[in-house]
């Protein structure tokens, strides 16, 4: 079956968050000598914890997209939320100066508007539907 478009956005999105951090927990873990030289504000061990974390958690959300269980929507907006909490906490409190802030806030809330239009979208409901109850359409 087809999947619809905001489904295969979805994927994407969460394919791309997954290789983000994985390059995260890469760089803490190889370069931690050079970011410690030059007093990064976050220790390269949370960094890489913090990375590994958001790894299993979107890899997790990345399967229950694509084996199209029921509560992957809850998933993926739950997911998003803290996501951005994080972002931002990790932002305003532990990096100085803040540059682009207002580019920041403006994918921030692109990619937020993303994941609830993809969520609440009429295609999305009834992808999900035709996989719980495949007798009624």
């Amino acid at each position: 079956m087809k999947r619809s478009f905001p489904a295969t956005l979805t994927q994407w999105m969460v394919l791309t968050t997954i290789l983000w951090n994985a390059i995260r927990v890469w760089t803490a873990i190889s370069w931690h000598n050079i970011l410690i030289e030059f007093s990064v504000s976050i220790s390269t061990a949370a960094s890489a914890v913090l990375g590994g974390f958001w790894v299993i958690i979107f890899c997790i959300l990345y399967w229950s997209i694509r084996q199209k269980k029921s509560w992957a929507g809850k998933m993926l907006l739950s997911t998003a939320a803290s996501y951005t909490f994080l972002f931002w906490s990790e932002r305003l409190f532990f990096q100085n100066p803040r540059p682009n802030t207002v580019f920041a806030v403006i994918v921030n809330l692109g990619l937020l508007i993303t994941v609830y239009f993809a969520y609440k979208s009429l295609s999305r409901e009834a992808y999900e539907r035709k996989i719980e109850n495949p007798g009624i359409e």
